[in-house]
């Protein structure tokens, strides 16, 4: 009787140590079991281009969420992000959302420049105004090829 009870202590204190492991690993790593104090918002550019899911949402120079994921709409022939912000976070739903890079050669990320409106945007609402990432080549082409010769 008396093993019977020290298995089940040693039993439990495993289940213990191993919700423990899956806690911290969701804790430190970032990730979410729920959705819950993050919203979503949704932003259509022309070109995508070097974007990935996971980079981050910057707002006046502070990482305030994540891209949570990238797809194409073949009817408007746009790429579709949606954006993961906590909830603490306000964005005027006059703002705008601008696909940079860090550096010169760094990871894209997306900008949001707050606007000036009272409104502020909710889950599922799309930005109005985005702007499209720029590569260097087609930067660096134009300025060669447009030279007067």
């Amino acid at each position: 009787m008396k093993n019977n009870y020290v298995n089940f202590l040693v039993g439990l204190f495993v289940l213990f140590g191993i919700g423990a492991l899956v806690f911290m690993s969701v804790t430190i790593g970032g990730a979410s079991v729920t959705n819950s104090g993050k919203y979503t918002l949704v932003a259509k550019f022309e070109n995508s281009s070097g974007l990935k899911e996971g980079a981050f949402v910057e707002m006046s120079g502070v990482r305030v969420g994540l891209i949570q994921s990238i797809n194409y709409d073949p009817k408007a022939y746009e790429s579709v992000v949606k954006v993961s912000l906590d909830n603490t976070i306000t964005v005027p739903d006059d703002s705008v959302a601008s696909i940079r890079t860090s550096g010169i050669i760094g990871d894209r990320f997306l900008k949001i420049s707050s606007g000036g409106s009272d409104i502020n945007m909710e889950d599922g609402d799309e930005f109005i105004d985005t702007e499209s990432s720029i590569s260097i080549e087609e930067l660096i082409s134009k300025y060669m090829f447009s030279q007067d010769k």
